[in-house]
C-alpha cells in the first residue's frame, strides 16, 4: 500500500521527532522473518523503551537529514527495521540479542554519537551495561560501606548491652 504525500510527510515528521531525542539508531534486515518473531521483537523493544518500526528507506533518509545520524543514510538499503532509542545501548541490546536467537534478523549498521557503526560496532555497543545496570552497581558500591558501618554499630550496641546485663561485681564495703 503506497502512501500519499500527506501521509509521507506525517511519517517523516513523526520519525524526525523520535530521532531528535535519540542517542542511538540501529538498522537490521528482517528478510524472511515470521509474524510471531516480529511480534516478539516488537514486544521486547517496547519493554526496553526502544522505538522499533519498519520504514520506507527514503522516508527514513529524509528523517535523519541534518542530524548526527545522517551518515547512516548510506546503509539504508533493503527491507530494514529501525530501532531508535534515547538510551545509548537499548536499541543495540534488543536487536543484537534478538539476532542471536533468530537468524532472520541481521544487523546491518548503527549510529551512536554521530559515528556510523558496523555490525561488530553494534555488538560492542550492546555489550556495554545499560544506564540502569550501572546505577544499580554504583548504588551497591555506595551502600557497602554504609552497611558495614551499620553492622559495626549493631555489634557495638550488642556488646555494650551484654556488658550492662552482666551481674555487677560485689563492691567491697569500706570498713
Amino acid at each position: 500500500m503506497s502512501l500519499n504525500l500527506e501521509d509521507k510527510k506525517a511519517v517523516v515528521a513523526e520519525i524526525s521527532a523520535v530521532v531528535a531525542g535519540a542517542q542511538t539508531i540501529v538498522v537490521a534486515e528482517y528478510r524472511g522473518i515470521g509474524v510471531a518473531s516480529m511480534t516478539l521483537l516488537r514486544k521486547q523493544a517496547r519493554e526496553s523503551g526502544v522505538y522499533l518500526r519498519v520504514l520506507k528507506n527514503t522516508l527514513a533518509r529524509r528523517a535523519v537529514e541534518g542530524t548526527p545520524f545522517a551518515g547512516l543514510a548510506d546503509q539504508m538499503v533493503g527491507p530494514l527495521v529501525y530501532g531508535i532509542s534515547e538510551d545509548p545501548v537499548a536499541a543495540a541490546k534488543v536487536l543484537n540479542t534478538f539476532a542471536k536467537k533468530d537468524d532472520k534478523i541481521v544487523i546491518k549498521a548503527g549510529s551512536y554519537e554521530g559515528q556510523v557503526l558496523d555490525q561488530a560496532g553494534v555488538a560492542a555497543l550492546a555489550s556495554i551495561p545499560s544506564r540502569e545496570e550501572l546505577l544499580s552497581k554504583l548504588l551497591y558500591v555506595m551502600q557497602a560501606p554504609v552497611a558495614g558501618f551499620a553492622r559495626g554499630l549493631a555489634a557495638l550496641a550488642e556488646k555494650k548491652q551484654a556488658g550492662e546485663s552482666a551481674p555487677a561485681e560485689a563492691v567491697p564495703a569500706e570498713a
